[in-house]
């Protein structure tokens, strides 16, 4: 439920690059589920996937509105992004990335992602909004949107305090109904069952005249570069919640759970959606005591059973899902605990980290802010020996690419 909202905010953002919102609908549905089933069986972690958030927006309003490309161009950088992450699994390049990153690093991951999902839920329902004269400032809290917002988390807060099993789907539902009378839900009748919309607009369209330009180049690098660390991130901020990170900070079984967003991203392409990613609404799922790849055949089969209910789906307000949001945002603030605060060399990283994934909204950003400046005050106190030749290179090709860009 946390995650539902993708089902129509993807659709939503590529219909705005020209692409059919009912067949880009049922991409994400599918999509997902293949995803999904590839991370429950093969690398059995209760991590759930869909096209990414960021990513998707990238497709549509950078490279077709801005780039001025078609969406059967961008559709075909996502599919060559996708076939390199299956080569690049093979070689287990993504997963000497994540063993390279520092555990206090690794914490400060999971933390920053706490903060971040909590904007996006604040923000989403307008609780908080790009203000007048401030960066940000606070939402008008007596609209309805704002108010239904707290009134949520008040809600989903108290069940919590009880140890109610499920309180944050509890919390979901009880807000959108909540809003119906407030003019915030929009309830759909009866009608809530419907077949899924055909993918024959988008499926296996694909642009492959201009595949080998020197923009194709710049698109897919972007894509990797945002999947790569984006996906890094959730897992490793997702797992450090979890406490499954072994005693060296590793994550058992990365290579498995790589290979899934990457199967997701390729299979996602052909369908017609953009890159497919690890959600970080996952922690939801392993808030609730989520383990195993049964936490993520759970999703995979509420994705299924969703592209038959798309009137259900479309009625759930952003105001209702904030307040899960925010609360899992707090409980993926658990690990700065673990962090040490004593050395700076390790501490200056991690709020970085921390810090710059809401700020720069992004989590991509986070991790280069925090690995830079990681390897930057080790090499300068004398430390640098200890720092991984890999996050060596990782600095360096951080910078060029702010300086590129």
């Amino acid at each position: 439920m946390t995650m539902a909202y993708i089902l129509i905010v993807n659709p939503l953002i590529l219909s705005d690059a020209g692409m059919d919102f009912g067949a880009v609908f049922t991409a994400t549905a599918l999509s997902s589920i293949v995803a999904i089933l590839v991370m429950a069986f093969y690398a059995n972690y209760p991590f759930a996937l869909a096209p990414g958030m960021g990513l998707n927006a990238f497709f549509a309003y950078t490279v077709v509105l801005q780039m001025g490309y078609s969406w059967e161009f961008a559709l075909t950088a996502v599919l060559i992004e996708g076939i390199i992450f299956i080569l690049m699994s093979f070689v287990n390049v993504r997963e000497a990335i994540i063993n390279s990153i520092p555990i206090n690093l690794k914490h400060a991951v999971s933390v920053g992602i706490g903060l971040f999902i909590a904007f996006i839920g604040l923000t989403g329902a307008g609780v908080v909004k790009t203000g007048n004269g401030t960066i940000v400032a606070l939402g008008d809290l007596t609209a309805a949107a704002p108010l239904l917002a707290l009134l949520g988390i008040v809600i989903t807060g108290f069940l919590l305090a009880k140890k109610v099993k499920g309180a944050l789907l509890f919390g979901i539902l009880a807000t959108t109904i909540i809003g119906i009378p407030m003019g915030v839900t929009q309830w759909p009748g009866w009608n809530l069952i419907s077949a899924p919309p055909s993918l024959s607009p988008i499926f296996f369209k694909f642009d492959f005249a201009n595949i080998f330009t020197f923009d194709m180049l710049v698109v897919v690098f972007t894509f990797l570069f945002v999947d790569v660390f984006d996906t890094v991130g959730t897992l490793i901020g997702v797992s450090s919640k979890a406490n499954m990170l072994d005693k060296e900070g590793k994550l058992p079984r990365a290579k498995q759970a790589l290979f899934a967003d990457a199967i997701g991203t390729t299979v996602g392409a052909c369908l017609g959606t953009s890159t497919v990613t690890t959600y970080v609404e996952s922690a939801s799922g392993v808030a609730e005591g989520g383990r195993t790849g049964l936490t993520a055949l759970s999703t995979g089969a509420m994705f299924a059973i969703a592209l038959f209910l798309s009137p259900l789906f479309i009625m759930i307000p952003s105001a209702a899902t904030a307040p899960a949001l925010v609360l899992v945002g707090l409980f993926m603030m658990s690990p700065i605990k673990n962090i040490d605060l004593d050395d700076f060399t390790e501490a200056i990283p991690a709020f970085l980290t921390i810090i710059m994934m809401p700020l720069g909204y992004s989590i991509a950003d986070g991790i280069v802010f925090g690995i830079v400046s990681y390897v930057l005050l080790k090499l300068f106190t004398g430390k640098g020996g200890k720092v991984s030749p890999i996050l060596y290179i990782l600095a360096v090709l951080f910078v060029l690419k702010f300086l590129v860009h």
